[in-house]
This record gives structure tokens, C-alpha cells and sequence, in this order.
């Protein structure tokens, strides 16, 4: 059975299993037979591997032999207009649209406003190049992005990124967060006229939720798709160091509780934008489900991608801003997947293998062999969907454990802490 922790300890992966011969978890997303998840990974000459979802591996995004690829820009039409039913208003500088039709939005009107506020990000470093997408998130010149986009150019890179109006600025890195694959870089000498996306609200989000992705596939700027919110909460797992010979992996395993989309996104739109039709940032694109990649290589698009939720997104980016770092929530168990009688049915859950002393978990009364099965109401069916309920929330947050212990359902109250900086 597999081990995972919460998040005092390593969090195995798919790769993990494979290597060590043992079954897969029981855990979702349960995709077609022969299908992989993939991290948007900027084309790079080298990628470091890694891997582990819910029950899949997860394959390293190689765009292009070489570090090459094609480059268009596209500019915004300057004859494009808005109907009738459409406006858009600002919120300082910030538009955000009006929809005159909630079941069939303008997205024309959505691409005017939201395109100013993405950019394109090229990174270049010893170990090649590569390339992803970023949003401006004020008039300072910060812009959000994935960390696995720009986390390589760290003391020895250099990132330039491209306005949609063909700007392009050198940028610097304010700070990295690699457990949630977040960064923030700023723009040296950032011009005045700047267009910071508007923020929305991701707890709000409903299944078959319109949503448009921006950003810059395959080299490719200024590109929109559109589709709806096809799951939420979506526990998506991902490591960017390669399993170790005693079977480890790095601790900055990345764990997340994710938008899937049916938004066609491909490699390069890491770190853009996902959002509603009112053109409010909602998540912040970072993976792909493809069939058939193998090592190495690279698939593309077909309708399930994940974004990372506004609210972690700004949370983070905050910290980043703020300190250059970023704190996360703390429960102090490991836990490991499991089923377990709930009432006359069998539910999935994650087990507590070990509470830590003096944490949120002992202090509330969790017990080994407790299996959590839900947080704040959010089912949970396996320690990585444990993790990623965590994840997303914020130190000092109070929070509902739903669990069963010895046959018996009941409710726990929960005030997180900040990890500390000792745990992995």
C-alpha cells in the first residue's frame, strides 16, 4: 500500500512504484488505459524527470530537440470591438468584462481584456533554453508564473519577458515556492502602462464553469482557448527531481488541488492564465493529461489540463512578493491509501500511519488508524488527495476532518499550523 505524508514526510510517486515493482495506489484520477499526466515544461536541451499522480505516471514535457522552436507573436486585432450586450469596466487597472449573456459569453470581449495582462517568458541557462507564460499581477511589474518554468534560471539564467504588445523586458526572479510550482519574477525598469489581471474567486467555481486559457503553446504568444471547469479538486502530483537510487525523491514534491479543464493547453502555456468569463484569474495553468508520451518526448492536448486555484496562487505570490518566500499549512500526520467501512459501503480514505507530537493533528485528537475521509467537506480517497486538501489552504486556517475510527464516522476541528522548516 502506498505511503504518502502530510506533510511530515516524502510523498511517493508513481515512478516510485514502478520502480520498486509494487501495484499502483487506488487513487483518482483513473484515466484511459495507456494516458499520462504531463507538467507544461518549457522546451529545454535537458529536463531533470520526475513523476507520480493519482495513479498514473507523470512524464517530463520535451517540447523540441535542441531547445528550438517556432515563434509567433500574435497582436491584438486593433479593429476588434464588443457587442452590444458586452462592456468592460475597470477595477483601478485591472479590466474585468460584463457579460450580457451568462450561457454564451463573449469571449472576444474576455481576449481583449485579459491578453494585455499575459505575458511570454523565455528562459535561457547552461543546460539550454526554454520557454512558458507568466500574468502581471500589479503596476510594480511583478509577474506570476509556474516555478518549474523559471526555477533553472536561478543564479545562472536569464529570463526576458515579452508583453503581448511585442515589449520585452529582462526580469529577475523575487522568489520560488517549488512545493506548489509557483514563482515570482519582476520586470527591470517595468514601463508605466502595465495592465495587471484582474483576481477572481476559485472557491466559487461550479463544474461546467465556462473558462478561457491564455498564453504562449508552443512558442506560440497570445494564444486563447476556451472550454469549461471539467473537475474541482482535482489532487495532482508532481516531483521535479529524479528518484534516487534508495528510492527517495526531492522534497519539494509537488502537490496540488487542482482546476481540471477542458481548455486545450499545451506546452508553453506554464504559468498562464486560466479565467471566467468576466476575465478574472481563476488558476494558474501547469499541467496536462497526454496519451502514449513516452520519456523524453512530449503529447499534446487532449482536454484535460489542471490549474493551480487563484486562491493558493495569490496566497503564495503574496509570501513571495512580501519575503521571497512562502509559508504553507501543517496537519503533522503521514497517512497511506486505504478503504474502509463507512456504514454498509466501502469508501477510500487515507490512513494515519503517525501523528506527530505537539502538531495540529495530536492537538485535535487524530489518531493512528484514523481514516480521513473528507476535509472542510471535500471528499478524500487517498493520502496524495490528503495532501493536496492541505496544501491548499493556509496556515491558521480552522478545518473540518471528517473521519472514521473503529467503524464509527465523526468530525474533528482542526486549526493548521506553518510547517516547519525541518520537515520534508
Amino acid at each position: 500500500m502506498s505511503m504518502a505524508t502530510e506533510p511530515t514526510q516524502q510523498i511517493p510517486t508513481a515512478a516510485e512504484y514502478y520502480q520498486q515493482g509494487a501495484p499502483m495506489p487506488p487513487a483518482p484520477p483513473t484515466p484511459p488505459a495507456g494516458q499520462s499526466f504531463q507538467k507544461q515544461e518549457p522546451p529545454r536541451r535537458e529536463r531533470r524527470g520526475f513523476a507520480g499522480t493519482a495513479g498514473v505516471a507523470l512524464l517530463a514535457a520535451v517540447l523540441a530537440s535542441g531547445g528550438t522552436y517556432a515563434v509567433t507573436q500574435l497582436t491584438e486585432n486593433p479593429t476588434a470591438t464588443t457587442t452590444a450586450s458586452t462592456t468592460t469596466q475597470n477595477q483601478g487597472s485591472s479590466p474585468t468584462v460584463i457579460q450580457g449573456s451568462a450561457t454564451a459569453p463573449d469571449w472576444t470581449a474576455v481576449a481583449k481584456a485579459v491578453s494585455p495582462s499575459v505575458v511570454s517568458i523565455d528562459v535561457t541557462t547552461q543546460q539550454g533554453s526554454g520557454a512558458g507564460s507568466g500574468v502581471i499581477l500589479d503596476t510594480n511589474g511583478h509577474v506570476l508564473t509556474n516555478n518549474h518554468v523559471v526555477g533553472d534560471a536561478t543564479g545562472n539564467g536569464a529570463i526576458s519577458v515579452t508583453l503581448a504588445d511585442g515589449r520585452t523586458y529582462g526580469a529577475t526572479i523575487v522568489g520560488t515556492d517549488p512545493s506548489t510550482d509557483l514563482a515570482v519574477i519582476k520586470l527591470t525598469s517595468a514601463p508605466s502602462d502595465l495592465t495587471p489581471i484582474s483576481l477572481g474567486d476559485s472557491s466559487i467555481l461550479k463544474v461546467g464553469d465556462p473558462v478561457m486559457a491564455v498564453g504562449n503553446p508552443l512558442g506560440l504568444s497570445g494564444t486563447v482557448t476556451t472550454g469549461i471547469v471539467s473537475a474541482l479538486n482535482r489532487p495532482v502530483s508532481t516531483s521535479e527531481a529524479s528518484p534516487s537510487p534508495n528510492g527517495s525523491t526531492s522534497s519539494d514534491s509537488v502537490v496540488t488541488n487542482a482546476i481540471q479543464t477542458s481548455a486545450a493547453i499545451n506546452p508553453g502555456n506554464s504559468g498562464g492564465a486560466l479565467v471566467n468569463a468576466k476575465g478574472e484569474l481563476v488558476g494558474i495553468n501547469s499541467a496536462i493529461a497526454s496519451l502514449g508520451a513516452a520519456q523524453g518526448t512530449q503529447g499534446g492536448n487532449i482536454g484535460i489540463g489542471f490549474a493551480i486555484p487563484v486562491k493558493e496562487a495569490k496566497s503564495i505570490s503574496q509570501q513571495l512578493i512580501k519575503t521571497g518566500q512562502a509559508e504553507h499549512a501543517f496537519l503533522g500526520v503521514s497517512a497511506k491509501d486505504t478503504t474502509v467501512k463507512d456504514g454498509s459501503a466501502q469508501r477510500a480514505g487515507a490512513q494515519v500511519a503517525a501523528v506527530n507530537s505537539g502538531t495540529p493533528a495530536a492537538n485535535a485528537g487524530i489518531k493512528t488508524g484514523d481514516v480521513i475521509i473528507a476535509v472542510n467537506g471535500q471528499p478524500v480517497d487517498s493520502s496524495t488527495a490528503l495532501v493536496a486538501q492541505i496544501r491548499a489552504m493556509t496556515a491558521g486556517d480552522k478545518a473540518t476532518v471528517t473521519l472514521i475510527r473503529d467503524g464509527v464516522r465523526q468530525d474533528v476541528q482542526v486549526t493548521l499550523a506553518v510547517k516547519p522548516a525541518t520537515s520534508n
